[in-house]
């Protein structure tokens, strides 16, 4: 019987619990990793060391493996439209994955097939951001290099003409957005197989802290079900528009309409990997994010995404001044039966995002206490 084999580009946590859930199925893992300490390479059996930038790296590394995935969206386009035309089965591939890397082409994109998107456009130099600032409601306005940035990097939020030089000095194109104001963010994660089958999940709430997602509510609470349809509906519409295989997060704003007062929505990133925003579906929903990625890049039937619980809260653990964490679990486990501790095996440093905990249950004030208190004792905020 012989079983695919699954390249991985990129060692992180990602890349950890995708193996994970391909465990089960008997799928073989290949990994491209940055160092052997990466969280990845510490699990997967067949680990290569290497750069992904480097065309020849990623040829060598394809070599034996039946399809190429990703735990980031850093690997240069060019090259994985070199790989694609050796042959090799690139899945999301360049073409889709390109609006995960680019936030130009992405705003680009989604204005093209109407998706609701903040006021935006590439901007020159800080002259030019003062312009746009003109164009709308005036300064802060919010300005992203267009590529390479994550958790809250490479993201400004900019007051005046003067504070909008650092930006430019990556050499990279800027992207200026309106600052919008929103109620809260949303996440829409769906994912899609080569054939056109997909998924939606439940539409999660994100709580951000200092730009880094601190706890995801699955459902977002008080949700209408009409903006929860809505926004699963545009996620499934981007999904196919772009031709994504594998799982898509579509990270949202709710915000009040200015004409009718009513809860609408607008896009604020996209993601073409398994995200943040869906970890609690390794406890709370039938399949999780981590398997039917597996599944669409293989091209296999999607697991049912349902959720199992009334509520399923996720709190992500960050290093803190308490670098013994495994100390900490005699209270957490015992405190908490139903706790799901997912560690990442990284060193802890203060706000690295080292693991995460899910708890889930019918009472959401009780969900929420139980996912807080035990992150808060793993990173040491709280002692008791």
């Amino acid at each position: 019987m012989t079983f695919p084999v699954v390249g991985m580009v990129g060692g992180g946590q990602l890349a950890r619990m995708t193996h994970e859930a391909g465990i089960p199925l008997g799928i073989k893992f290949k990994l491209l990793s940055d160092t052997p300490q990466d969280s990845a390479a510490q699990v997967v059996s067949e680990v290569v060391i290497g750069d992904y930038r480097d065309l020849d790296t990623l040829r060598a590394f394809a070599r034996g493996c039946d399809v190429l995935t990703f735990d980031h969206e850093h690997v240069p386009t060019e090259h994985l439209r070199a790989l694609e035309a050796d042959g090799i089965p690139i899945r999301p591939g360049p073409d889709a994955l390109v609006h995960a890397q680019d936030k130009g082409v992405m705003r680009a994109k989604l204005d093209a097939i109407g998706a609701p998107c903040p006021r935006h456009r590439v901007v020159s130099d800080p002259a030019d951001v003062e312009r746009f600032a003109a164009e709308g409601d005036g300064f802060p306005v919010v300005l992203k290099t267009v590529r390479g940035g994550y958790d809250g990097k490479g993201v400004w939020i900019v007051r005046s003409s003067k504070e909008a030089a650092e930006p430019f000095l990556a050499g990279v194109p800027v992207l200026a957005e309106e600052k919008v104001s929103f109620v809260r963010e949303l996440a829409a994660n769906v994912v899609r197989s080569p054939h056109g089958q997909a998924v939606a999940y439940p539409v999660v709430e994100s709580i951000q802290v200092d730009g880094v997602c601190d706890t995801v509510i699955a459902p977002a609470p008080d949700l209408s079900p009409r903006l929860s349809a809505q926004a699963q509906q545009l996620a499934l519409r981007v999904a196919d528009e772009l031709d994504v295989v594998g799982h898509l997060a579509v990270e949202l704003f709710e915000i009040r309409d200015q004409g009718s007062g009513e809860p609408a929505i607008l896009v604020n990133e996209l993601a073409m990997r398994p995200h943040n925003s869906g970890h609690w579906t390794q406890d709370g929903a039938i399949t999780s994010q981590f398997a039917n990625h597996v599944r669409a890049v293989l091209d296999l039937p999607l697991g049912d995404p349902r959720p199992r619980a009334t509520w399923t809260v996720m709190a992500n653990v960050l290093g803190g001044d308490y670098p013994d964490m495994y100390a900490a679990y005699l209270h957490c486990m015992a405190r908490d039966p139903q706790l799901k501790i997912h560690m990442y095996g990284k060193d802890v440093k203060p706000g690295r995002k080292v693991g995460h905990v899910n708890t889930y249950g019918d009472d959401l004030a009780d969900v929420r206490e139980r996912a807080a208190h035990a992150a808060g004792y793993l990173r040491g905020t709280i002692t008791e």
